[in-house]
């Protein structure tokens, strides 16, 4: 049980030294005027915004934005950190990048995208559908607490034609694709 319980305390550990990285990255954008969020952001389909798909995840608006992503990013990656199932790293950078591609894919022309919400919709797909590739119990108790707690999310995965609440400046491109690559991580992770 130690174990068990040194794994999830060093899976929270680890998120929440995360989560405080993307606050100093926020701080250091604000002090330099929003120079990282220009140079570092997804800009779609241009060869300038592919460095977006690594850094964008590390950029956030303002403190508000950061703030609304804080929480979710340390549950999730404690969660996925906890478990050595889920092939955490690998999981992680699948999401990461496979959900920077999509974005820069398919996002809006002209547009920047930035913000841990990719990862977040990753990670939280993840979790529901790594419960049903790996068919594990301990896999199938979080995938449940996670759809209860972060499964109305997913109404932003659609386009505002389709979702009338969704504010302009939002990337539901970033939020589908995010989704997208945590099913493929997911499915990475399955049981030969």
């Amino acid at each position: 049980m130690s174990a068990n319980k040194n794994s999830m305390l060093g899976g929270f550990a680890r998120a929440t030294i995360f989560v405080l990285c993307l606050g100093i990255v926020l701080l250091v954008d604000s002090l330099t005027g929003d120079s990282l969020t220009r140079h570092f952001g997804i800009e779609p389909r241009t060869i300038g915004g592919l460095d977006g798909m690594l850094f964008a995840p590390f950029l956030h608006g303002d403190l508000g934005h950061y703030l609304s992503n804080a929480m979710p990013m340390i549950v999730l990656l404690g969660l996925i950190f906890a478990n050595s199932n889920y092939k955490p790293w690998r999981s992680l950078g699948i999401v990461w990048l496979l959900g920077g591609l999509g974005t820069w894919l398919i996002g809006r022309p002209g547009s920047t995208h930035i913000g841990a919400s990719i990862v977040i919709f990753g990670l939280v797909t993840f979790l529901i559908f790594a419960s049903l590739f790996l068919r594990s119990w301990r896999s199938a108790v979080v995938s449940t607490v996670v759809l209860f707690f972060y499964g109305s999310i997913f109404m932003s995965v659609l386009p505002p034609l389709l979702n009338s609440s969704m504010r302009e400046n939002v990337s539901w491109e970033g939020h589908l694709s995010g989704a997208i690559a945590g099913i493929i991580a997911a499915w990475r992770v399955r049981r030969k």
